[in-house]
């Protein structure tokens, strides 16, 4: 008898694949026109993130969680708010700061917390802006508008040498993706039994058009599904 498909058993939400952990969150808390004073006291390994949180404490006793900027150190002071010195790991609205700054963990709409550009080693750099908006290069080249009134922390993320370190071996792979709650490894169909994968056989390809109706049951919805062409594309 065959065995469900991956995708099925995935979909249908049981303990093998939940989410078992809960990371640090990394989120601006406060928001006030006043300038803010604060310390580094302690870096933080998230799991499932490779970029290091930093716990910042300040002055009146508050606590936030922030992906650290590289540079930063323990007992490092840093300020939050609108009229903030230009350094390495403090936070303010892109309206405050120079054009040309590096900036990450930026803001999509005011008070969010923080949403774009918080991967391990990535910044985006502030081009240009006018009274109303901000024009940001992300770390793909897209250029984005944003409100003056969103926070950033000025520099780059750390741990920027992370994607350069080899797996080595498959354990650590294996780690890696557990901790992202990434499903691997990955078998492919064709190298499967017929009776566990429509691509499945002997013959170890998919033997039939890949080709799939949107609206196919979940046994058969595999491969290009609903494709608009296949084939290699000509050169001309």
């Amino acid at each position: 008898m065959g065995k469900r498909l991956t995708s099925q058993r995935r979909g249908r939400g049981t303990n093998t694949f939940k989410a078992k952990l809960k990371g640090i969150e990394s989120k601006y808390l406060t928001q006030s026109e006043d300038t803010k004073n604060g310390e580094i006291t302690k870096f933080t390994k998230d799991t499932g993130r490779n970029a290091i949180m930093a716990e910042i404490i300040f002055d009146d006793g508050s606590k936030e969680d922030l992906v650290a900027a590289e540079g930063t150190y323990v007992g490092q002071k840093v300020e939050q708010g609108t009229n903030v010195s230009i350094a390495i790991g403090n936070v303010s609205n892109i309206g405050s700061l120079p054009e040309g700054c590096p900036i990450f963990n930026i803001e999509k709409v005011s008070g969010d917390g923080g949403t774009f550009v918080k991967s391990a080693g990535n910044y985006a750099l502030l081009v240009t802006r006018d009274s109303k908006k901000a024009m940001v290069k992300m770390p793909s080249g897209k250029l984005l508008q944003l409100p003056l009134s969103v926070r950033a922390t000025i520099g780059n993320a750390s741990c920027g040498g992370k994607g350069e370190k080899p797996f080595v071996k498959a354990g650590t792979k294996f780690h890696a993706m557990k901790a992202k709650k990434i499903f691997w490894p990955s078998v492919r169909g064709v190298a499967m039994n017929a009776v566990d994968h429509p691509f499945g056989g002997a013959q170890h390809h998919a033997g039939k058009s890949k080709s799939t109706s949107r609206n196919a049951p979940a046994g058969r919805k595999v491969g290009a599904i609903a494709s608009k062409r296949t084939g290699r594309r000509k050169k001309n």
